[in-house]
């Protein structure tokens, strides 16, 4: 597979402003994204000796596992060879084991989010949608269930997961219906803002297949699970892992009522939700690490945090000439705060050289939260992080900043409406002292596009919007550049 550039309008967003910073943040910007394609390192994790398939790395390896760091698979002795797996932009991890395996491959079937291209060629692919599952997502699972059925100890199957599983791989429990698990997500996630930690142990107990499930529908045949994104160690997945779901789930029923109470929510949530809830059916409950442990399974990590974003984007940072620095990772707060505080930052090394001398990138990688409540236009948490900075650094000459989600889709994109006069998808936002001023010009009122979360359209029709084309989610990137002087002096 050939990699190909991730930023599709860099033109457009070089060409105004402090075109200096631009052209640097969106070098940055690129070679986090780059970097955030699983291709490569699936790929990297096998390699074939004939008939043997020796799978792992020191890399991949979990932390704390206390398995070898590679296993030997001998083909001769399997009998069919499977692999099945969700997640925004799963089909690049799901390729490298098309090309992998060969003509060794019997069967296997994926669920991605919509809009994602079509690469794969033996494995089947269905559509869902996200944050908020749709028909697409049911079809999926019932596509996975069909494809893994009869299976014996013989038998080999690969499962590939990551970020957006949680939505995508969603088959509700008996008694729940679909819009129940829609009407439950969209509140908890979009009306109260749910941290996903918070949502998931909701999620897992309204479903078949999710918190480890899965796993007994593979059983009794072997399984090597690839992750592909940053994970804990060993010992905190077989204990508290909540969207690993291919993997046990370290929540209870209690836990789901608890945090629907949590966000206010027990009382807005369908009543088949409270009911299966409280019913507590042990015999749907998820799967716990005692039962996981029994079973012929390994996993491998693909996307440690050595080989993320932040780690190839400051690289690149360096290299073009700037110190840098990571202010924060798995941040989980507001994104529009962040973004002030963030900018915050930025005019203080500006005018005062400190904490950091310029010129000097600032990094983040995150998972920020944009609570909507019940209204909302069209948005998501990069470009509100991005245009709500941009308010801050308004005039300065020095600071440009940006964020992009690495699945190429900030926010819900076009699922609850928005989208008026064409506005396309975006992936985030890059803004600098002059993006209020365009914004202006062009008849918006940042502040109360801000209010209603309606940011796409404002970045858009200023260039300041970033489109990205799609693949893995392994969280954000975000880089706050403050230039030298002798930088700024090349051209505005």
């Amino acid at each position: 597979m050939q990699a190909s550039r991730r930023i599709l309008n860099a033109d457009a967003l070089t060409r105004h402003g402090n075109v200096a910073g631009r052209r640097a943040i969106v070098d940055i910007l690129e070679a986090g994204l780059t970097a955030a394609n699983p291709y490569y390192n699936t790929r990297a994790l096998f390699s074939r000796e004939g008939n043997r398939l020796i799978v792992g790395s020191s890399d991949a390896h979990l932390e704390n596992d206390p398995g070898p760091t590679h296993e030997v698979v001998d083909l001769d002795e399997v009998e069919r060879v499977y692999v099945v797996g969700a997640g925004k932009g799963i089909q690049y991890a799901a390729k490298a084991l098309e090309d992998v395996l060969g003509e060794r491959l019997t069967a296997g079937h994926v669920i991605d989010k919509h809009g994602s291209p079509h690469i794969l060629e033996r494995i089947g692919v269905t559509y869902g949608a996200h944050p908020v599952p749709d028909e697409g997502c049911v079809l999926g699972c019932q596509r996975i269930i069909e494809t893994l059925k009869g299976l014996t100890p013989r038998d080999l199957v690969f499962t590939v997961i990551g970020n957006g599983v949680s939505a995508l791989l969603t088959l509700p429990a008996p008694g729940v219906s679909l819009e129940d698990v829609r009407q439950t997500t969209h509140f908890m996630q979009i009306v109260r803002g749910a941290l996903t930690q918070h949502l998931n142990p909701v999620r897992n107990h309204l479903d078949r297949l999710k918190g480890g499930r899965i796993c007994r529908t593979i059983q009794p045949a072997r399984a090597i699970h690839i992750l592909t994104a940053p994970s804990p160690t060993w010992d905190w997945l077989m204990a508290h892992n909540f969207w690993y779901h291919t993997l046990p789930e370290g929540w209870g029923y209690q836990d789901a009522i608890d945090m629907l109470k949590k966000y206010d929510a027990w009382e807005h949530v369908p009543a088949s939700v409270r009911r299966h809830l409280e019913r507590a059916d042990p015999a749907l409950d998820t799967v716990k690490a005692d039962e996981y442990l029994r079973m012929p399974h390994r996993i491998w990590n693909v996307m440690p945090s050595s080989r993320g974003m932040v780690p190839v984007a400051r690289q690149r940072a360096q290299e073009l000439g700037f110190s840098t620095h990571c202010l924060y990772t798995q941040a989980h707060f507001e994104a529009a705060p962040a973004g002030l505080m963030t900018a915050s930052m930025a005019l203080h090394c500006e005018s005062a050289s400190e904490p950091f001398a310029p010129p000097c990138a600032l990094f983040g990688s995150h998972e920020l939260i944009v609570t909507v409540g019940e209204g909302g236009g069209m948005g998501g948490r990069n470009q509100e992080w991005a245009l709500s900075a941009a308010r801050r650094i308004s005039g300065s000459e020095r600071i440009v900043m940006g964020s992009v989600d690495s699945d190429g889709t900030d926010g819900p994109g076009h699922q609850f409406g928005g989208g008026d006069g064409g506005v396309p998808v975006l992936g985030g936002a890059i803004v600098d002292g002059d993006t209020l001023r365009r914004a202006a010009e062009r008849g918006f009122d940042v502040d109360a596009e801000l209010r209603r979360h309606n940011v796409s359209p404002v970045l858009y029709k200023s260039d300041c919007g970033v489109l990205v084309s799609p693949n893995i989610s392994v969280n954000d990137l975000t880089v706050t550049l403050v230039l030298g002087h002798e930088q700024t002096s090349a051209t505005r």
